[in-house]
């Protein structure tokens, strides 16, 4: 098999906030771990002042609203309880779509068609200015509403999101939230330019013939270090910091990414397609700071990937850049500057400018 096929860089090419601007690969800040450095922290700062963000209920909820994962739930708790929630629809710069996980297809259109009828903010974009939360992303679907919702509007979804339910121009992905082992955080970035292992690779147990037969390759190898999930912490935490690269199968589990991030482990994703639903992909500039590759040369072409990065000098940068960017991984019961929560609330701010459509009317 070609190497071309096994080795290929992500796209990382965007259309923010629907104007049709395509933003460059190449960055001159190579000490950056940012698209657009020049642009974010100012626009960060003025986000926190002045951003501000109408919530949709749906009628006749009986219960309080519930999610399927704790980075769904803990988004709205920290969204309703910050400073960028308006009662004022007038002063919105978006509009929270705000429904449970457990809500029907059926009830999800009821909800849009009320919003359109009851408020004249959704019928002067047909959606386009509002947002919603589903971890598994939306289907295509027949009735307008739902169209309209999932074409127009902008869909928060859980990393990965299954294929086929993620728009890349103008839909963000939650960082994963780990509640089962998390690990503490960091007083200083750890050093490991003395890695014991090439690469450490934490088995989930998943059985696809292609990844088990890829780790089973790589387990024989001395320079990889294979560990499952039930791994104790602090076991875990010596083999991330004794490691240059960490191992992930796009789809399988990818909740350890912010954990290599944070302790200077570059991320590798085997993947056999593109990624276009990484979360910060219109911010950060994954193509640097995480290895992309393919199932389809086996363990021994995938070593031989991750020693040419090392050999060319790209992996101290990718480490230091990854470093820079974990912050924005982690979330907090408290919202911190810069972190999970906060990221998630800027690409939504960089998606506030939306077209106008014209009110029409449906047969």
């Amino acid at each position: 098999m070609a190497k071309s096929s096994f080795y290929f860089p992500i796209l990382v090419f965007f259309i923010l906030g629907n104007f049709g601007f395509v933003l460059p690969t190449a960055i001159a800040d190579l000490t950056s771990p940012y698209l657009s450095p020049n642009t974010i922290f100012p626009e960060y700062q003025k986000m926190l002042h002045t951003f501000r963000i109408f919530i949709c209920f749906p009628q006749n909820t009986k219960n309080a609203i519930s999610y399927n994962t704790p980075a769904e739930s803990l988004f709205h708790a920290s969204l309703v309880n910050s400073p960028f929630v308006t009662l004022y629809p007038e002063k919105a710069h978006l509009f929270f779509v705000l429904f449970p996980s457990d809500f029907s297809a059926r009830s999800i259109s009821r909800f849009v068609r009320d919003l359109r009828f009851e408020l004249p903010y959704w019928n002067r974009t047909l959606g386009a200015d509002h947002f919603y939360m589903s971890c598994a992303g939306l289907s295509y679907e027949s009735d307008r509403n739902l169209v309209e919702l999932k074409k127009n509007s902008v869909q928060i979804s859980c990393f990965p999101t299954p294929h086929g339910k993620f728009i890349p121009h103008k839909d963000i992905t939650l960082p994963p939230l780990n509640l089962k082992s998390p690990l503490p955080s960091l007083p200083q970035s750890p050093v490991n330019k003395t890695a014991t292992f090439l690469g450490y690779f934490r088995s989930y147990g998943d059985r696809e013939e292609s990844q088990s037969s890829l780790v089973n390759e790589l387990s024989g190898d001395p320079d990889f270090v294979i560990g499952s999930n039930a791994s104790d912490r602090l076991t875990h935490m010596a083999r991330l910091a004794s490691s240059k690269f960490c191992l992930f199968f796009y789809a399988v589990d990818v909740s350890g990414i912010e954990d290599a991030l944070r302790f200077g482990c570059v991320p590798v994703v085997i993947t056999d397609g593109p990624i276009q639903d990484l979360p910060f992909l219109d911010v950060l500039r994954w193509s640097e700071m995480a290895v992309f590759v393919g199932t389809g040369g086996g363990g021994k072409e995938l070593k031989h990937v991750l020693e040419r990065t090392c050999k060319d000098g790209s992996y101290e940068r990718m480490r230091g850049l990854g470093m820079k960017a974990s912050q924005h991984w982690v979330w907090n019961e408290s919202p911190q500057p810069y972190d999970a929560f906060h990221m998630v609330l800027y690409q939504l701010w960089s998606r506030r400018h939306v077209i106008r459509y014209a009110r029409r009317e449906w047969v």
